[in-house]
């Protein structure tokens, strides 16, 4: 019904043989892989991290080791900002996600996952304006190679250099509305975490119904949001002096509801845990332990 598995992000040090064994011997079906440049100089958390280098013309036996681990990889990930201000950043990040998309349709993987983007010196209209001339490229791409591409609902806007507005447009059904209307291909998605929703205090579980259709993949991670922070500090403030990424199930997601409507619309896409919990990154032994911790509240919803 649902394949359970991580984002391979959080083991930054690990092949992409020792991830796949990870999640086989952890009781996951499906890894989401991190595929940003092999030389990245990007230092953003969980930013930078290579498990497929989609410039290897073998691309990293990915297919062998899926059949030899029987975990598949749901989908291929990238996350930087393809509306960067700076051109050359803006067209090489452009150009390597058309190369992870490329990969993916190679290696017969359904989804690349990644963000719009947001240029920070420009309104809102105008950055509207500038995801269409700059994503139209992207998506003819992913229309020759027939490989979907599920945009995450992260605001990126949690360092200095991210506020005020932060690093990423899609963070609302206002601005998914704009998307799918721009580009109405079906392949065109998101990539969706309930996590943003209540940092932004919208409802997380409306979408599940509303964009049923455009769920390509999903993010399965929690929020503590601090109500007496907030109130000392203002919501103009950054978010992260009011909030903490969590494990599923230790923050403020309605896990139940959730699940529910994952049920309502029978969604049988891929479920894959991002683990952002600082509490379970002080060695690869707690992080190991939250990838199984968050497994194990998860669990109790699938069949």
């Amino acid at each position: 019904m649902y394949s359970l598995g991580f984002v391979s992000a959080i083991l930054p040090n690990y092949s992409l043989e020792q991830v796949l064994k990870f999640a086989s011997e952890n009781q996951f079906e499906c890894v989401e892989i991190m595929c940003w440049p092999g030389n990245s100089a990007d230092k953003r958390r969980y930013a930078g991290v290579c498990h497929i280098d989609v410039d290897d013309p073998a691309l990293g036996h990915a297919g062998e080791l899926q059949e030899k681990y029987g975990v598949r990889i749901s989908g291929l990930g990238y996350y930087p900002n393809p509306l960067d201000p700076d051109k050359e950043k803006s067209e090489f990040y452009i150009e390597h996600i058309k190369k992870i998309i490329r990969a993916a349709n190679k290696l017969n993987i359904p989804v690349v996952n990644t963000f719009i983007g947001r240029n920070p010196h420009l309104n809102m209209p105008d950055n509207l304006a500038l995801f269409e001339k700059l994503w139209k490229p992207i998506l003819d791409v992913a229309e020759q190679e027939q490989v979907k591409i599920g945009i995450e609902n992260c605001p990126m806007l949690y360092t200095l250099d991210e506020w005020p507005g932060g690093k990423n447009l899609a963070v609302s059904p206002a601005v998914w509305d704009h998307m799918f209307k721009v580009f109405p291909t079906p392949l065109f998605g998101l990539n969706y975490d309930p996590s943003h929703p209540v940092l932004q205090r919208m409802d997380e579980i409306k979408p599940l119904y509303q964009y049923k259709d455009r769920l390509h993949h999903i993010h399965l991670k929690d929020i503590k949001f601090d109500q007496e922070k907030l109130d000392r500090v203002g919501m103009f403030a950054l978010p992260s002096e009011y909030h903490s990424p969590k494990l599923p199930g230790f923050g403020d997601v309605r896990w139940n509801a959730f699940f529910s409507a994952l049920g309502d619309i029978r969604y049988r896409g891929p479920l894959v845990i991002e683990v952002e919990d600082r509490a379970y990154e002080g060695s690869p032994e707690d992080v190991e332990a939250g990838i199984r911790t968050a497994r194990n509240y998860i669990k109790q919803f699938l069949p």
